[in-house]
């Protein structure tokens, strides 16, 4: 049952701030500012947690203190993976974004443009690449 209630809470405090917002008929620019200093404050929060049981780690005895670092370390690890091709993917996804419209547009009304146009997309996706290449580089350490 715990399993399901942390991240309904999670999901409920990352709201907040906009229904707080919704009720008082605030300014978007305030309900930005709410909810970037919540999502802000939740990762500092995130960021606390992972943190704390790894220095925690240092009054344990020796035996125990090897075992539980050698399974911290695994798991960050795990999760430094997770971020570099997650963060990568969606930094490839903004640059697509912008760069596919505006190709299209140009190749619409100079099809010579292909090539340099083509370029711009690929070099978008690069980015995409570099995540997935820093994953498979922290994968293999593990």
């Amino acid at each position: 049952m715990e399993i399901f209630l942390l991240p309904l809470l999670a999901v409920a405090f990352l709201t907040l701030p906009i229904v707080h917002v919704l009720r008082k008929r605030k300014s978007p620019k305030q309900a930005k500012k709410a909810f970037i200093f919540n999502l802000c404050s939740f990762f500092a929060v995130l960021a606390l947690s992972i943190i704390l049981p790894i220095g925690g780690l240092i009054g344990a005895e020796a035996g125990e203190t090897v075992t539980n670092t050698i399974n911290n370390s695994v798991g960050l690890g795990y999760l430094a993976a997770a971020i570099s091709t997650g963060l990568g993917s969606i930094g490839c996804g903004i640059a697509v974004a912008a760069a596919a419209p505006a190709a299209i547009g140009a190749v619409a009304e100079e099809p010579e443009s292909f090539s340099k146009a083509l370029i711009f997309v690929a070099l978008g996706e690069g980015v995409a690449l570099y995540g997935f290449l820093i994953s498979f580089m922290i994968l293999n350490k593990l």
